[in-house]
């Protein structure tokens, strides 16, 4: 009689990929710019890859006057320009069939109307049982009217089994604040279950983010040492090399901290403090999540002076050019104290993490595009090979590479050839695509796969939200009470404010050089 095994838990929805189920892609804001640089070349490359649900569909809403063919049209161009892998004469005809449009003003209940007779007549033709994924690739502001008009149309199927699913993507971000957040949440609370809500952040599709629960829990070198007794900072890059562009108008409401921090720095974070999961399954892996959020210190109006930063990029010189100061910026008022840069020291007060600082930085027209997360480990007694006081031993890093080169690299110390000891730090470096060859899917293919699988791990719940935003809030009323009429500026093209230094320099550690 053979014995029984025991099962890994942490194996659970493992041992075969997610399947994505036939359904129509219903994207509002079908004409802008994120459909036409990211989702529809998602959709283009699922379909090279054979990913794709063989029943699928796409449905453009949007203002722009179009029918199917302009729409076509409007997404081989931006397939043409933007999408992973070249555009393939031989499948386009096949491609382009999938494609459908239908303009329409999103506060006009008639649009919902006519998208549900559309609906009804595309379905029938792919075999489509009713299945709907609707993406609001929408201002801020349109959400709650988009999200109740579809809820009147009879849009919006029950949760559960035994009926077809709907489900919806909702873009960061998720409010301006925590009242404007928590208002979002109820009306989407109030017109969908949970369950169907998949609150979007790119960052966590990418290669190297979703490689951080495999790095930690899949290597048993990391997790041992993966505490405050040996582990000395965190730190988390997010530098953008662009200024504002056509953003000015959303940017100078929003600022770096609400734009970059309270979503997808917060979220990277979570993955890397939190704690191990009992299964991969996505309110396990959530709920983890959000205790690393319940955990963190706040940052008050009277510690906020040693752990914030934030200044606004001046002019300076660019890839070769002159530019312009945050505040000539076209769209940006001449007084604007909206920061374009912030940097902050953020603790986790629980037994894993106390005392560990971790440094976010944060900012626009920098000197290069990248984000980082690299976790400093302590650095070894200052005795044996690091008995030189003057010339102290690099301590060891695990650098997470997220953007634009998707990978990792550790830095040890080693032996420089020859009879003497002496000491040199190497990398050991890891890139997917030196390693497994071509470029990793994009971010936006992961995630509306997963959304057509019905798969929840890579999204934030509503608690997750909300959690951040009493974190960023915190601050936000900080500054307001200062009432600053100016901030400290850097030079575009540098990385940060010399206020920035400090805070970190005040801790004897400095900002990793990238």
């Amino acid at each position: 009689m053979t014995e029984p095994t025991s099962s890994n838990p942490l194996l659970a929805g493992l041992a075969e990929d997610q399947v994505a189920q036939p359904c129509t892609l219903v994207i509002f804001g079908g004409g802008g710019d994120l459909s036409r640089r990211k989702l529809l070349p998602a959709v283009y490359n699922q379909a090279l890859d054979g990913t794709l649900p063989a029943n699928f569909a796409v449905l453009g809403i949007a203002l722009e006057e179009m029918d199917d063919a302009s729409y076509r049209d409007f997404s081989r161009e931006g397939i043409e320009r933007f999408s992973r892998q070249s555009l393939d004469a031989r499948h386009w005809s096949d491609f382009e069939r999938l494609l459908h449009y239908q303009p329409g003003s999103f506060d006009d209940p008639e649009t919902y109307t006519r998208l549900k007779q559309r609906l009804e007549e595309i379905e029938p033709a792919f075999g489509i049982p009713g299945n709907r994924v609707f993406y609001l690739a929408i201002p801020p502001g349109s959400i709650e009217t988009c999200v109740e008009n579809l809820n009147m149309a009879g849009l919006v199927q029950p949760a559960g089994a035994g009926h077809p699913f709907s489900r919806i993507i909702v873009e960061k971000p998720i409010g301006h604040d925590l009242d404007s957040a928590r208002r979002v949440n109820r009306t989407l609370g109030a017109n969908f279950d949970e369950s169907q809500i998949y609150r979007i952040d790119h960052y966590l599709g990418k290669e190297t983010v979703q490689n951080i629960l495999v790095m930690r829990f899949g290597n048993s070198i990391f997790e041992p040492l993966w505490n405050a007794k040996h582990i000395d900072n965190v730190q988390i890059t997010v530098a953008e090399e662009e200024g504002v562009g056509t953003r000015a108008g959303y940017y100078d409401r929003a600022g770096a901290l609400r734009d970059m921090v309270q979503n997808h720095i917060l979220q990277l974070l979570t993955l890397i403090a939190m704690e191990p999961p009992w299964a991969m399954k996505a309110d396990v892996i959530r709920d983890h999540r959000q205790d690393v959020l319940n955990c963190l210190r706040p940052i008050t109006a009277e510690s906020i002076d040693t752990s914030v930063v934030r200044a606004q990029y001046g002019p300076g010189f660019h890839n070769g050019e002159d530019v312009p100061g945050y505040r000539r910026e076209k769209g940006v008022a001449q007084d604007s104290t909206t920061e374009t840069y912030v940097a902050l020291k953020v603790f986790i007060d629980n037994w894993r993490w106390a005392g560990v600082p971790i440094y976010i930085r944060t900012g626009k027209r920098m000197p290069k595009r990248v984000s980082e997360i690299a976790v400093q480990f302590r650095s070894i007694p200052p005795i044996l090979f690091n008995a030189d006081v003057d010339h102290p031993l690099e301590p060891n890093v695990l650098a997470l590479s997220i953007q634009p080169n998707e990978g990792l690299s550790l830095r040890i110390a080693t032996k420089l050839p020859g009879p003497r000891v002496r000491i040199y730090p190497v990398k050991m470096d890891f890139r997917y695509g030196s390693t497994f060859g071509g470029q990793s899917p994009e971010a936006y293919e992961r995630l509306l796969l997963d959304v057509m699988a019905g798969d929840a791990t890579l999204f934030m719940r509503r608690d997750a939200v909300e959690t951040s935003w009493v974190f960023i809030e915190d601050i936000l009323n900080a500054w307001e009470s200062s009432r600053t009429r100016w901030l400290p500026e850097y030079s575009a093209g540098t990385w940060g404010p010399l206020e920035s230094d400090r805070l970190i320099e005040s801790d004897s550690r400095k900002w990793r050089l990238l």
